[in-house]
This record gives structure tokens, sequence and C-alpha cells, in this order.
């Protein structure tokens, strides 16, 4: 048992890594390369299996907003000495026919919209919520943390199956199924809201960088939320893997002052911003 925890300990300290802007700390055990591969192979089996919209007008707007932003966030980490970051992706941004309104991303900048949401965009700037978000989950890596949350969690169920062994029958299948609902309310569905909150966050900053209002995000978020309510509502938040729609806006409506400091309107000349959270603190101050 002890030489479990060691190498469990061993594992989380060699897979601690930094979010980009948001410098919190994540792990992340699955390498770059092996993330970007499978997000690949899993959207190209996505899109083969999806009626794709090309030719469009809608289709030309999902793509040009997605390399806009895409392009921007780019522009900012090579002026911050951090394009090693974007390495190894290969930005895709397409259109599907269905009615939902979605969209998802996939490791490596695998993003799909789904033809459902563009009524409650509404504009190119909506869109950019949108695309800023998906882009967001992809620079932040909330696909390989999540899956490395799974793992982690698995590992520790199979420490607690060796640690009970010697109990009796009842005792095992109690502290197992305690340790399941606990793992998913206490650690994999909070983190799925942190993840959809960073996205959020960052997909503000990112569709600033790239010439778009931030003050557009509230005003798209409670469109959904309507969209929502039309369609029979919202469960509980505690047991969601996303926030509230009124925790969502209220966040959003706090985080545009630090959004606002990275706007570029086209033909203005932009000043690299810092690259870490306390200098962006230090900045704002002094602003």
């Amino acid at each position: 048992m002890r030489r479990i925890l060691i190498a469990f300990l061993l594992m989380l300290l060699a897979a601690c890594e930094t979010v980009p802007i948001t410098g919190r700390q994540q792990i992340s055990i699955h390498g770059a390369a092996e993330m970007n591969a499978l997000g690949a192979r899993e959207y190209r089996r996505i899109i083969d299996e999806s009626d794709v919209v090309s030719g469009t007008r809608e289709a030309r707007l999902v793509s040009e907003v997605g390399n806009k932003i895409k392009n921007a966030v780019a522009n900012y980490f090579s002026q911050n000495g951090q394009s090693d970051l974007l390495k190894g992706y290969r930005w895709e941004f397409r259109l599907i026919d269905d009615d939902e309104p979605n969209a998802f991303c996939l490791p490596g900048g695998k993003v799909a919209v789904y033809t459902g949401i563009l009524d409650i965009t509404q504009t190119e700037a909506g869109l950019a919520v949108v695309m800023g978000h998906e882009v967001a989950h992809a620079i932040a890596n909330h696909g390989s943390e999540r899956m490395s949350q799974t793992l982690l969690v698995d590992l520790a169920g199979a420490a607690l199956s060796v640690a009970v062994a010697d109990e009796d029958t009842t005792t095992q299948v109690a502290l197992q199924t305690a340790f399941g609902f606990g793992s998913a309310l206490g650690v994999l569905l909070p983190f799925s809201r942190l993840h959809e909150s960073e996205a959020d966050r960052l997909g503000l900053i990112f569709m600033a960088m790239a010439g778009y209002d931030p003050h557009e995000a509230p005003k798209f978020w409670r469109r959904m939320a309507a969209a929502k309510k039309e369609e029979g509502g919202e469960g509980f938040e505690f047991m969601s893997t996303h926030p509230s729609d009124e925790t969502r806006v209220k966040d959003l409506e706090n985080a545009i002052v630090e959004a606002m400091t990275y706007y570029h309107v086209p033909g203005r000349s932009q000043v690299a911003q810092p690259s870490t959270p306390q200098k962006q603190r230090k900045r704002r101050l002094a602003d």
C-alpha cells in the first residue's frame, strides 16, 4: 500500500502543468502528442458521420471567426515567448448541421459548431463568444486534464480495494460505493464545472484579443438561458458539469474588466499583455 501511495504522489508531481494566463496548476498525465492524435482521430470520425455544412455564409463565418481568434492568441503567445504552448496544434473549425444548440472542442484545436446554436449567437460577436470558449478548452488542455483525473480516480479506487481487502464483503462494498459517489460529486463534476468557468474566462480574453467586445458574452449566455428555459430549464448546479446560467453570467460580468485589458480593435496598435496573473494584477492596479 505504501508503494502505491509513493508511486501515486510521484505521478502527481511529474504531471503538474500550468494553464496559460490563469496560472492554475493542473494534472496532465497524458502527453500532448498523444492527446492531439486522439483528438484528431475522434474529430475525423465525428466529421465523417455528420452532415458538415460548407460553402455557406454561416460555414465561412465559423471558419473566419475561429481563425481570427486562434491567430490573435498565437500572436499573443509569440509576443510573450510562449509559442511552444501551441506546438502540434492543427486547428479546424467546422459547422455541423444539427438542431442542438451546442459546440465542442477536441484536443489539438479541433472545433465544431452546430447550426442549432446560430439562432442564439445571432451576430458575429455572439459566435465569437462560443468560438473563444472552445478555443480556450483546447489551449487550457482540459481534455487531457479530464482524462488524467479519471485515471487518477481509478487508481485511487484500486488502492482502496487493496486497503480494504481484509474487511468483510459488506464493508468493502459500502466503502467502494461511497468512494465512487464521493469522487463523482467531489472531484469529477466540480473539476468539470471549473473547466467550463475557466474556458469562459479565457474565452472572454481570447475574443477580446481578436477585436470582439467582451460585453457580448453575458448577452449571449442570457439568450442561451432563455432558450434552455423554453426547452424545460436546467438541473441543480451541484449535480451538473456546467455552472448554472446565473453563476455563469455573473462570473462573466466580473471578468469583463480583465478581458478589456486585452481588447484589440483592428487597426489599433496592440501592446503585448503580461504573461502571468501576478503581472496582470499589477497592471490593472497601475491603470
